[in-house]
């Protein structure tokens, strides 16, 4: 007997059982000793930096802010988290004071990802060194500037780029064991050059754009929250004067408010600027006014996609 051959409608139903979280929150780790005396450096490794009393605190803190976030205040009883944490001391120990706001029934899964550590700047740092090294890294720029015996920016894009890939799987394949009756929220707690990187990539932004950004503020969030039109965007939860002061320009802050009730697919036909990144002045349509073409185009795509 023949195997029996998916149809689009079959296969299109299947795909809707996929179920997107509503938040993606990124979560900077608390104050480290390494923050406090930049000095640790020298005879502690980076992924054994721990946190200070004080960044221990900020972590039980924020851990008391998500839940009354995710809780919509405690309006909604129906809603799971689920954890992706850098293997860094000082990530793993601001996971376990924020887990302390939640109760076992909430959190359906956590998970130590590699991907989202820190970025590497070699091995133990001499101070000395390290102020040349990042003062050559501010005139050479901080996506492509390698540190000796470690990472660039660049470096962390690529990584954190193939982690989005194994998220995007996870969500699709529902390998999280989420019941789709809840509301599905991820927080991923890594560091903050790894988020920013992380936000450069989901949004598509361009490397000069990453260099206006301003790091997180330890244990501050980024709350990318899904959209009526099925876009993440960071203007569903935060202020544009708060996007202002990550760094944000006048230009990605319209892109994050159309992106709070846009619809998936129209980005590239609704946001203009993005073109205007690359190119000077393109015209909307040929010179000869002909829009024909383009509608011909059009429905050659359409075609495509019943194909």
């Amino acid at each position: 007997m023949r195997p029996k051959i998916e149809s689009e409608q079959n296969h299109s139903r299947r795909k809707q059982i996929s179920v997107l979280p509503k938040r993606i929150i990124l979560v900077r780790h608390g104050e480290s000793q390494g923050n406090l005396n930049s000095a640790t450096y020298t005879t502690t490794p980076d992924n054994k930096v721990p946190l200070t009393e004080e960044g221990l605190i900020q972590a039980r803190i924020a851990g008391t802010e998500l839940h009354r976030l995710l809780s919509d205040d405690g309006t909604n009883p129906n809603w799971r988290v689920y954890f992706y944490v850098s293997p860094y001391e000082r990530t793993r120990s601001t996971l376990r004071e924020i887990g302390r706001a939640f109760s076992k029934k909430r959190i359906i899964g956590v998970r130590e990802e590699c991907r989202i550590r820190e970025q590497d700047f070699g091995n133990f740092q001499v101070e000395e060194r390290m102020k040349i090294v990042k003062e050559t890294r501010e005139r050479f720029g901080r996506f492509f500037y390698r540190f000796p015996e470690g990472e660039s920016a660049a470096d962390v894009y690529d990584r954190v780029s193939s982690f989005l890939e194994s998220l995007w799987r996870d969500i699709d394949l529902n390998r999280l064991r989420h019941n789709p009756s809840h509301d599905l929220n991820l927080i991923i707690i890594s560091h903050g050059l790894t988020s920013r990187v992380f936000l450069t990539k989901w949004f598509k932004w361009t490397v000069k754009q990453f260099e206006y950004l301003n790091n997180l503020e330890n244990c501050e969030c980024r709350v990318m929250q899904l959209g009526g039109g099925g876009e993440y965007s960071l203007a569903v939860k935060h202020t544009e004067e708060e996007m202002l002061e990550w760094g944000l320009s006048p230009e990605m802050i319209s892109d994050q408010k159309w992106r709070a009730s846009a619809h998936k697919g129209e980005w590239n036909e609704r946001c203009p600027w993005y073109l205007d990144a690359f190119f000077d002045n393109l015209p909307d349509s040929d010179c000869d006014g002909d829009d024909s073409s383009d509608e011909l185009c059009h429905n050659h795509e359409e075609e495509l996609v019943r194909v």
